[in-house]
């Protein structure tokens, strides 16, 4: 009889999207593997992976006291029942209602901290709950990866997490089969110069301020295209409306290219992909897919975003929240030759096959499982 093991998320989406080289191989070294999400548009892709589907039906922003009860409770039932040998946890509510419900029942635990979010600040309310129910989740967990050493810093110093068990990861990795480096030509720098923002369209990924970048290129007749790709989120307060969308397109500062399941000819399209985030990031998978098609990238200095870039050589740098900063930077690589912008997109190719290949993620989970299980 093959081991269980259950793999958790806040949606499909994220399991389908960031998770699926690991099901895989997990599937492949023969372990019966059960993956647990609110049912959305991805969870028919989940179970095509050869994984079981579970839907664990749960709203990823909730607060309601009694919501939260109520998918613990429903956790440990899945546990208590399935008896898996191994909890694999990401996302806030699946770390730490998974884990709680998992240390009830005896089960080895491996988290994944992809970005801190609420519990990165210092002076709210909820961010203080949160830190307090980490620390109650985290302590009987076997490993916990984190996908930046700030990230690792911040819960070793705040003592959510002993040292001993943790590990970073190198984000959640990219498939370097899927995103191929050898695509077109980066432009001449006399053309028009496409800037790509790739992500959800929520505030603190740094819309507002790429949104002004344009409106500051516009103003000064640069030769310069800005796009935005993302996804709107009704449910989630901080995303950017609709309404604010439709209305920089009428503007003329923006091209809304809308969402899509595959990024691979947008970012293809572009000449440099821009991400000015100042969210609770983990290692943003937009930057390495951008990097690993050979296009140079503009982020923040930020945690989880500075260190997929080498200043000056696969990119640039921004502060955070500053527009201006951000539209300087454009400048910059705009003035660059094509064959300085294509030296940069190799660069950057090169740094995500040396320090974020999927593969090596996946090599560093099954360590672990095989260290818990003696195995």
């Amino acid at each position: 009889m093959r081991p269980k093991l259950i793999i958790c998320a806040n949606t499909s989406w994220n399991l389908a999207n960031f998770r699926s080289g690991l099901i895989r191989s997990l599937i492949e070294d023969e372990f019966d593997v059960i993956a647990l999400a609110p049912f959305d548009s991805y969870s028919r892709r989940v179970a095509e992976l050869g994984c079981r589907f579970i839907n664990l039906d749960f709203e990823g922003h909730g607060k309601n006291i009694f919501d939260e009860i109520s998918l613990f409770l429903r956790l440990l039932k899945i546990l208590k029942e399935e008896k898996p040998c191994l909890y694999l946890g990401f996302t806030i509510k699946p770390n730490v209602y998974g884990s709680l419900a998992a240390s009830i029942c005896g089960v080895p635990v491996i988290n994944n901290i992809a970005g801190l979010g609420i519990a990165s600040s210092t002076t709210s309310l909820l961010s203080r709950a949160t830190r307090i129910l980490y620390r109650w989740a985290l302590r009987k967990s076997s490993k916990v990866f984190f996908q930046n050493l700030d990230d690792r810093r911040l819960f070793v110093n705040l003592k959510i997490v002993e040292p001993e068990k943790t590990e970073v990861l190198p984000g959640s990795g990219v498939d370097l089969k899927k995103f191929r480096g050898d695509q077109r030509q980066l432009a001449e720098s006399a053309g028009p110069t496409t800037f790509l923002f790739v992500g959800r369209l929520i505030w603190e990924k740094g819309v507002g301020e790429f949104v002004e970048a344009a409106r500051l290129s516009k103003a000064s007749s640069g030769s310069m295209k800005f796009e935005l790709l993302g996804s709107v989120d009704e449910k989630n307060p901080k995303s950017v409306r609709k309404e604010d969308v439709e209305g920089w397109v009428r503007e003329g500062v923006v091209e809304y290219r809308g969402d899509t399941d595959d990024v691979r000819p947008f970012i293809e399209a572009a000449d440099c992909v821009v991400l000015p985030s100042y969210y609770g990031e983990g290692t943003p998978r937009t930057l390495l897919e951008a990097a690993a098609l050979s296009r140079p990238i503009i982020t923040t200095n930020w945690s989880g975003c500075r260190d997929v870039v080498d200043e000056g050589v696969n990119g640039y740098l921004c502060r955070a929240r500053d527009a201006r900063d951000l539209f300087a930077k454009c400048v910059m690589f705009h003035k660059l030759s094509g064959d300085k912008r294509a030296d940069m997109g190799r660069a950057g190719r090169r740094k995500v096959e040396r320090e974020y290949d999927e593969a090596i993620v996946i090599r560093r989970y099954k360590s672990a499982i095989l260290s818990i299980r003696g195995t």
